[in-house]
This record gives C-alpha cells, structure tokens and sequence, in this order.
C-alpha cells in the first residue's frame, strides 16, 4: 500500500486524495520528529513559568483572561476536547473525516504547535488503523478553525465518543482503540486547542472538490460537443484563433476538448443546409467554452489557494522556534484559523458549477424539442405519445439545476458572532464546503443526463457517421450496460449507471485514447 510521508513542510493535493480515498497509510518523518520535539521544549518552557501564556496556562476563546494553575491543566486541555465536540446531525462522510485527520497531522507534524511527538504518532497510527471517529454535519463556523469536527477527532485520540472502524462498523473509540493496539493519549497544555483549530475539514474537502471538478469539466467538454454534433452544429467557433484573440486559457482548453472530440465528424457543419438555415448555434452550443472555461479558470484560482494552505501552519496561538537553534522561542496568538481564504474559493466553485449545470440543461433540452433539434423526434422518443421519451429525465435535470442555484448562494457572505462576541467575524467555509459537495453530485447528474440524451440523438442520425470520439463514448457506454431509451424501458436504473460512467471518470477514459489527453 502507498505510503505518504508527513514532514515539515506541508503536504500536496494528490497526498490527500491518497490518504482519503485511496487508505493510503501516513508515516512521520524524522525531520517532523525533531521539529515536534523542539516546540514541545518552547511549550514546556514557556509552562513552568508563572506569566499567563495563552493556550498553555489559560482559559479559551472569551475565557482567556483565566490563568490556569499546573495542576488543572490537563483537565483544562481534556475539557476544551469534550466541551467543543458539540456537533449535531448526520455523519458527515468518511473520506472527509480521513481528510481532516490527515491535514490536521500535517499542521501537528510542522513544528508550529507544540504537540508532543506521541500524540502526532497516534494521530498517525489512527489513521492507518482505519479508524474513522464520527463527525457531525454542523458545529463548525469555519473560523477558530473547523471546532467542533476536529474536537469529535481530538476526543477519539483520547478514547472517547464514537468512530468507525475498517468495516464501517461504528463502535466506542477506546474499544476500536484497543482492538489496534493504540493507547488513548492524555493532553498535556496546549494539546487539547491545538488539535482543535484549523481549517483542515473545509481544506480537505475543497480539495476533493477540486480533483472531482476537474474530472467534471473535461466530461462537460466532451457532451456539449457530442450535443454540437447531435444538433448538426457548426464546429467553427471553436477555432484556436478565435479563442486566442480572448486568452483566458481556461477557454482555449475547453474549445480545444471539443475540437478534440469532434475530430472527424460528418454531422457538423450541416446548419445551413436545412430549409430554416441557421446562420449561428444558440448560446448554449456555441458559448459552451467560454461558459465552461471560465469555471476551469475559477477552478484554477481554487488550486492555488488549496495549494497555499496545504503548505500552511494554521494554529492558534503558534509555536515560534528561535531559528539559531537554541530551543528558545515564543508562542503567539494570530489570526490564521479564519477560514476566508478557502470559504471564497468553496463559494465561487459552487457558482461556476451552478452555471456549467444550468448550461447542459438548455443543450438537453434543446436536443428534446422537435422545433429546434433540427429533425429529431420529439423528446427523443422511439414512437411519441406513447412513449414520452426523455422528457421527465429533462425534468429530473431542470430540478437539478434549481437546487444548483440555490447552492451558489454564497455562505461565505454570511457571519455570525459567537464566543460572547470575542469571535465576532466568521468564514462559514465549512457550511460552504458542505453545500459544494451536494452541487458536485448534482452536476455529475446533470452531466450524465447531457450523456445520455446526446448519445440517443446521436445515433438517431444514423445518415451521417459521428466523429470517432462519439463512437468510442457511445460503445463505452453501451459496454457499461446503459443501453438508451426504448419502448417500455425503465429510466431510472439507466441514468444511474451513467451517472457512475460520469463519476467513475469512464468518459473521459473512453473518449481519451481516441483524442489524445484532453485538459
């Protein structure tokens, strides 16, 4: 099993993809060791001296003006666990929680937090163990970092609350503990706030998001062009040069996918020999590089800033190491853990896939109607009026759409104080990263229902021989066992399995050896 080394200086998206979804195990490295080692000495050092020091001998938050004598300190570092895992509501996912550990323990593992080198190994050892602590869907307000999400994780390291074990059985922490040989840690100051705060829940999940999108926007480029050819569409306006003289390259990428793709098409290109000729597609055929490359640009922003963070120390306060090696340095209180920087991006992502979804939609419906599909059967159907064809699968998408629209209401634009007013700004990014993974299975829907109406239209013009990519997504999806709408077929089980040929990335890996790697 792969392996993915956790040291010093931050972590990559493919790390955290490996690590979520793919179970890869996590070892420390010994440069984290020594870094873990030098801030615990600042901590201890900064402990036995009788200044109040923020998260080491005080309360927290709006309680912070408390000094905490020695011998309460423990329990001060084990009562902030069991006080803020508050969460309520379903379990969020496990490929989330596993996110969240992960990018917990590499903020642990950078040396900024003074967490002890055992407590790190257990974070560690937790993980590969598979053992998964539940997570509530609310408690966090995306500032202070992900609170209550990462208090339910801190609290399964200490034996408490619930997880999941590899089976997906959910049972006592200490019992699954036990079972793998790990020992419950017991927090020592600063401990307990330092597994708290961090906007690790929201990062993992947008980073998530950003691999699932990418996959998304090269399956959106490929059935917007297998529509292009369904409804006898003009290739023209994807010319390179065309796109050249607006260089957003997020357009150029998606213009030359479709180009790709409709490589040796003889449906293109038929608009002007109708009896109504076109002079120019609708919008949403001839826009569908800009609409889409403007969300790969919006897509790209959100991996620069996902690629920051990853690199990031986020903690509050933090452990400063005296850089001449020492071993003195300070703890500072900071504002890192405000969550704004990823709650936009979470947000904008949600905007652009309202807009790419919506953009499918009016091709699909374009496709199902007799008076613009250019001599298709009405709503696709093999014999119209008794059959109705696709026409409620196009309701199903419309219905996706709209909820798309109410999720691209940005959640980051909102905030509420807490914390008797001492945290009286918040990012909301976690509510955004929640709402951003529902529009994500939308999109996949909406997407895979594109699919399924262009291939149908596609081989109803049986005249004319559709490019070579068409083909390959067409046998591959047919292989996948959707065989297309027919007299008394059963929608539903169709547009499932073509919603998993979407998510599974099968499109793509079908239409790609034909065309060479698409963006």
């Amino acid at each position: 099993m792969h392996t993915v080394a956790v040291g010093t200086s931050g972590t990559t998206v493919e790390d955290v993809i490996a690590v979520a979804r793919g179970n890869a195990r996590v070892e420390l490295t010994d440069d984290a060791r020594t870094a873990l080692a030098a801030a615990r000495q600042v901590v201890d050092a900064l402990a036995a001296r009788p200044e109040p020091v923020y998260g080491v001998s005080t309360g927290f938050g709006a309680l912070a003006t408390r000094h905490i004598g020695h011998d309460l300190r423990t329990q001060l570092q084990r009562n902030i666990v069991r006080s803020h895992a508050a969460g309520m509501g379903p379990s969020v996912e496990r490929e989330v929680v596993r996110a969240l550990m992960f990018l917990r323990l590499k903020t642990v593992a950078s040396g900024r937090t003074g967490v002890r080198p055992e407590v790190a190994q257990t974070m560690a050892d937790v993980l590969n163990a598979g053992i998964t602590p539940v997570v509530h869907e609310y408690g966090s307000l995306g500032c202070s970092g992900d609170l209550a999400p990462l208090s339910h994780c801190a609290l399964a390291l200490m034996g408490e609350g619930d997880a999941e074990g590899p089976d997906g059985t959910v049972r006592p922490a200490r019992e699954l503990l036990a079972v793998h040989g790990i020992k419950p840690v017991e927090l020592h100051e600063k401990e307990g706030l330092a597994l708290l705060n961090g906007t690790d829940g929201m990062l993992g999940m947008l980073v998530m998001a950003i691999a699932d999108l990418k996959r998304l926007y090269t399956s959106a480029d490929i059935t917007a062009a297998l529509s292009l050819e369904a409804l006898l569409g003009t290739a023209k306006v994807l010319a390179p040069e065309l796109h050249a003289i607006r260089p957003h390259p997020g357009q150029a990428a998606a213009a030359a996918n479709m180009r790709a793709v409709l490589e040796g098409s003889e449906l293109t290109g038929h608009f002007q020999e109708e009896e109504a000729p076109r002079v120019q597609d609708a919008y949403s055929v001839r826009c569908a590089p800009q609409v889409a490359g403007a969300g790969r640009d919006t897509l790209a922003h959100a991996l620069l800033v996902a690629e920051r963070e990853l690199a990031a120390a986020v903690d509050n306060p933090v452990v400063l190491v005296d850089a001449t090696g020492t071993g003195e340095g300070r703890v500072e209180s900071n504002g890192n853990f405000h969550g704004a920087p990823v709650a936009y991006v979470l947000d904008f992502l949600a905007i652009a896939a309202a807009d790419l979804g919506s953009i499918a939609e009016r091709r699909t419906d374009r496709l199902l109607d007799k008076n613009r599909s250019h001599g298709l059967p009405p709503f696709l159907a093999d014999d119209a009026g008794v059959d109705s064809g696709l026409m409620i699968a196009q309701y199903t998408q419309a219905a996706l759409v709209s909820e798309m629209k109410r999720l691209a209401v940005p959640a980051s634009a909102d905030s509420i104080p807490s914390s008797a007013m001492q945290e009286d700004h918040v990012s909301m990014g976690w509510s955004a990263a929640r709402k951003l993974r529902t529009a994500i299975d939308n999109l996949t829907r909406i997407i895979a229902i594109e699919l399924y109406a262009a291939t149908r239209a596609i081989e109803l013009r049986r005249s004319l021989r559709p490019a070579p990519a068409s083909r390959a997504a067409i046998t591959a999806l047919r292989g996948a066992g959707v065989e297309g709408p027919g007299p008394d077929r059963f929608l539903a089980p169709e547009l499932a399995a073509t919603e998993a040929f979407v998510r599974d990335g099968a499109l793509v890996a079908a239409v790609e050896p034909v065309t060479g790697l698409l963006a």
